[in-house]
């Protein structure tokens, strides 16, 4: 791993600011541990892609701009979410096409943003962590994080190295868990019969904890698997590696 302590910026997400914070806390003792020094800029708002999935062109382009003014002058910009990592870096430069000014700051902004877990191992060269989480755990490849960022062997990498912690595989990881975004929204039903194939291959699997790095997916699946009465924990993987467990009730729990 580098010697050098670069600026990373961590880029919170509106899921995570408002239902999670625990996740952010998780990121920052991550990113610490692999070397970094880590600012969350005060100013930082939505990344915009709700209002682009729907159509909203205009005020898409307002929150990007201010994304990317707010975040330009660090080192890297860090995201414990594929969804919001892939909004910045495969989205922001085309919102700019007839804007030369800020289509060049996009591209820069863009081409040194990261998902949290894949900075992790591919960037920092992160191996292992110190940690320990005793449950059989099966683990769930977001959409936006799979497809646009090419995340999927590095989660798997660094839980291999959690002690007490067995990984197993659901029939169709990959498969969609039907939240995306403002599709939930638009097609309620379609979105239900998703979530419902997703909760019976988690079920099948014995696992009691299931694992994802997009929070909007997990919230969707927790609340899924509460309305089925399943036993089924339902974590962040950022709070499983940063070992951060036992202080943080999984999704949908109150901890008592």
């Amino acid at each position: 791993m580098s010697q050098t302590r670069p600026r990373v910026a961590l880029f919170v997400t509106c899921l995570v600011d408002l239902y999670r914070p625990s996740v952010g806390f998780a990121a920052i003792k991550l990113l610490e541990q692999a070397g970094c020094q880590v600012v969350v800029p005060e100013g930082q708002t939505c990344c915009g892609q709700p209002a682009y999935n729907s159509g909203d062109r205009a005020t898409a382009i307002e929150l990007a701009r201010a994304v990317v003014d707010e975040f330009l002058a660090f080192d890297y910009v860090v995201a414990p979410s594929g969804s919001c990592a892939g909004m910045i870096s495969h989205h922001f430069p085309g919102l700019f096409a007839d804007d030369p000014h800020y289509r060049g700051k996009a591209e820069a902004l863009a081409a040194k943003t990261h998902e949290l877990i894949s900075f992790l191992t591919d960037v920092r060269a992160l191996t292992q962590v110190e940690a320990r989480f005793d449950s059989i755990a099966t683990y769930h490849d977001s959409c936006s994080g799979l497809r646009e960022l090419g995340v999927k062997a590095q989660p798997r990498k660094l839980l291999g190295t959690v002690a007490g912690l067995a990984l197993r595989e659901m029939g169709d990881s990959e498969l969609c868990c039907g939240f995306g975004g403002t599709f939930c929204v638009k097609y309620p039903d379609i979105s239900t019969r998703m979530v419902g194939d997703k909760t019976k291959d988690i079920t099948a699997t014995g696992a009691d904890t299931l694992l994802a790095g997009d929070l909007g997916c997990l919230l969707n699946m927790a609340g899924k698997l509460a309305r089925e009465g399943s036993p089924v924990q339902v974590r962040h993987v950022a709070e499983v590696l940063a070992g951060v467990t036992e202080d943080v009730a999984p999704i949908g729990m109150v901890k008592g």
